[in-house]
């Protein structure tokens, strides 16, 4: 779909980068002639992903090992970056979410989800946005959120929520810095199996099975129409959109709402199994840290 050395020259920071949808889309900007940064919060991740991805592609991939909810910590990470020049485009990808019902919820749960979500994201789009400004550079920002911010999420308020929020400042900022030159559009992609989402977000399930079943095209999302969209929206191929976000999930959010409305029907045993599989996960997670 894309020219080779569509994007030789240009400078692309990816939060959540290591693992996932991000290193998908990581790796697809790489490929077509992208200088590359990604962060996360596991150094040996990125650092792998990093070494991974130029094995495969050449070119460059600087790693950066953070917790994008530490502000100066994402501060110091971009005045490196920019130490060598500007960036010209982000992808905001990290994030976090399981599903819960919202009364069993504790602050540190919902903290988890919206201090990366939200506040990180604003962070990380604040530190580029002001030094693009600074600078005279034109950029672009591309948001991953999710197509609950349409119609809301239930249990996964915390996600939602966050979410949202990003959405806002999407339209916010295209409208406050388009006078700059800079550009801030959105993806919200259905359900795009990803090892961390699934155990999450679907405990017990193959993943992306129950997704598959509501959509109106009977299955789920590839990894390659995340990485042709989001290459689009970075792209200069239409700088006049701005302030948008595309939903890519085969029209499922129209068909359904959203994605866990079938969790109504699940029993105490079935959401105490959930809890239990979701904790493994993230012990797991720490140990490898």
């Amino acid at each position: 779909m894309f020219e080779s050395g569509l994007f030789k020259g240009k400078r692309i920071l990816v939060t959540g980068g290591g693992t996932g949808l991000g290193k998908g889309m990581a790796e697809k900007f790489l490929a077509l002639g992208a200088d590359l940064y990604i962060c996360g919060r596991r150094q040996s991740v990125v650092e792998g992903t990093a070494r991974e991805l130029m094995d495969r592609h050449g070119g460059s991939v600087t790693p950066f090992a953070l917790d994008i909810r530490d502000a100066q910590a994402v501060d110091d990470m971009v005045g490196t970056i920019f130490q060598d020049g500007p960036l010209t485009g982000l992808v905001n990808n990290a994030a976090g979410n399981f599903i819960s019902r919202t009364e069993d919820l504790s602050p540190r749960g919902f903290d988890a989800i919206a201090n990366i979500v939200m506040h990180g994201t604003f962070y990380v789009t604040q530190a580029v946005g002001k030094r693009w400004i600074e600078g005279g550079h034109p950029g672009s920002v591309v948001s991953i959120v999710v197509t609950w911010v349409e119609n809301g999420g239930p249990f996964v308020v915390p996600s939602a929520m966050s979410k949202a929020a990003v959405n806002t400042m999407t339209k916010s900022l295209a409208t406050e810095w388009g006078g700059y030159g800079i550009r801030l559009n959105a993806i919200g992609p259905g359900e795009i199996p990803t090892e961390g989402m699934s155990k999450r977000l679907s405990p017990g399930e193959k993943p992306g099975e129950r997704a598959a079943r509501t959509n109106p095209m009977g299955r789920v999302g590839s990894i390659e129409e995340l990485q042709n969209l989001s290459t689009f929206l970075l792209s200069d191929g239409c700088p006049w959109l701005n302030g948008q976000t595309i939903m890519m999930d085969g029209g499922g959010y129209l068909a359904t709402g959203g994605n866990f409305y079938e969790l109504r029907e699940w029993t105490d045993q079935q959401w105490q199994d959930a809890r239990e599989a979701i904790e493994a996960q993230n012990r797991k997670d720490r140990s490898q840290r």
